[in-house]
């Protein structure tokens, strides 16, 4: 992975997060995927260890929970 992964569900949290973030690192450095809207990269998410969004997955495979949005088990429905 080239660049970092920035997982969110939509909701306001994670909608600040991710401006949070690109601003941090540049939209060039973070690909955003929303997995309300995207519910296929879901098993991608918790397979790379996102338990809860936002999450922020690093190059380097590290996983990084920014507050608190919902649960993946939320997120599933």
């Amino acid at each position: 992975m080239s660049k970092s992964i920035f997982y969110h569900a939509g909701c306001p949290v994670c909608v600040s997060a991710e401006h949070d973030i690109i601003n941090l690192v540049g939209s060039n450095n973070v690909e955003v995927v929303n997995i309300g809207e995207n519910r296929n990269r879901i098993f991608e998410a918790e397979k790379a260890g996102v338990k809860s969004v936002p999450a922020l997955v690093t190059p380097n495979g590290s996983t990084l929970h920014i507050n608190f949005g919902a649960s993946m088990a939320d997120v599933k429905g």
